[in-house]
């Protein structure tokens, strides 16, 4: 029977699985990355806290799409926490912690990156089930959407307890991984495999509603007089989703390689070297999402200059805005979602119409 090591501290596993030490970031080293991940940390809570305070401030955004946008800023806002944990448990510190205390550490990673990608998924569902549908937002019932988040959240936080509840080396020092040493290498295999494929659905997945919805959206335009802008609504939306999930992929998929090769025990690929840069590089990932709903959606980066600038005014602004909103569907009497013909065809979708309504109301 193999012998169970749950009281050693963490330089006990790192010096079993010669895990290299002499690139340690320490002194001047250290603070500099600490003060840039002070930096980025806090960028990722006010921002992430604007998206969130948008979307229960603005009406507009009262979808079951922005719902789940907003609970994807607050799995940025998640991981925000969890770096700010990791950066007080990391470098010398590391091989002092207890095994508990790493396994939270690496737990609330775990966790954040999990919420954010079944998020995406759940959002990837969510756009086929409308847009296959010919419907800008689907008819999901706040009552559902809430489940939705709740059940993302707890998929979220078992995967970021699996190792702590047995799939670890501590029983089996031979199966430890080098980047993780209480990690078994079998789950970092699972773990970055199964990451890796979910990326590659999603992305089958937004491409190929991308391209239905563009063809679709070109075949209406040429039978009606409607705006630009508002034939091309869908297609800014699923620009604005596919961006997210672009930047998602790019930040995370050299970690999970990495993680792969070291899953592997692959000795020659010189992970060690580029363990940290990857971790810094999925942390930009909470920095960029923010920028990028603004930056898609007028409608949102009006809203959080309103909140910023800390302004009373928000209907006189919303009478005199010139600009068509880029992703925001305005309200249509139809409960049960509008179609992108009729959006087209009728004007609903942003329609001007709809907008004088309102200003006259």
């Amino acid at each position: 029977m193999n012998e169970c090591y749950y009281d050693k501290r963490m330089d006990f596993f790192y010096n079993m699985t010669n895990t290299a030490t002499v690139d340690e970031w320490t002194g001047p080293k250290l603070i500099v990355v600490l003060c840039f991940g002070t930096f980025f940390c806090l960028f990722i809570f006010i921002s992430n806290s604007l998206v969130i305070a948008a979307v229960v401030k603005n009406k507009r955004f009262h979808f079951p799409f922005y719902y789940l946008l907003a609970n994807l800023a607050a799995a940025d806002f998640f991981a925000g926490i969890a770096y700010v944990f990791l950066m007080f448990n990391t470098g010398p510190v590391s091989k002092t912690l207890t095994v508990n205390r790493w396994f939270l550490r690496q737990g609330l990673l775990d966790t954040s990156l999990t919420a954010s990608l079944v998020n995406l998924l759940v959002i990837a569902v969510e756009r086929h089930m409308s847009i296959m549908r010919m419907k800008i937002h689907s008819n999901l019932t706040k009552k559902r959407v809430t489940f939705l988040i709740i059940s993302i959240w707890a998929i979220a936080i078992f995967m970021g307890a699996v190792p702590t509840l047995g799939w670890n080396c501590l029983c089996d020092i031979t199966a430890c991984s080098s980047l993780a040493p209480i990690y078994s290498r079998s789950y970092l295999v699972f773990w970055s495999v199964l990451n890796l494929v979910v990326f590659f659905i999603m992305v089958v997945v937004y491409i190929r509603i991308y391209m239905y919805v563009q063809r679709k959206t070109n075949v209406l335009s040429s039978h009606t007089s409607g705006s630009i802008s508002r034939r091309r609504t869908p297609v800014k939306l699923m620009k604005t989703v596919m961006t997210l999930l672009g930047a998602f992929v790019v930040c995370w998929t050299p970690g999970l390689v990495v993680l792969l090769l070291d899953g592997l025990n692959c000795t020659y690929c010189g992970i060690q070297n580029v363990k940290r840069w990857f971790l810094l590089l999925a942390l930009m990932n909470s920095v960029m999402n923010p920028i990028i709903y603004s930056y898609k959606d007028d409608e949102m980066w009006s809203t959080m200059k309103r909140m910023i600038c800390c302004s009373s005014e928000d209907k006189n602004q919303d009478r005199r805005s010139s600009r068509v909103p880029s992703t925001v569907l305005c309200r249509s009497t139809d409960t049960s979602g509008n179609y992108i013909e009729d959006g087209i065809i009728q004007g609903t979708i942003c329609g001007k119409g709809d907008l004088g309504d309102k200003g006259n109301s």
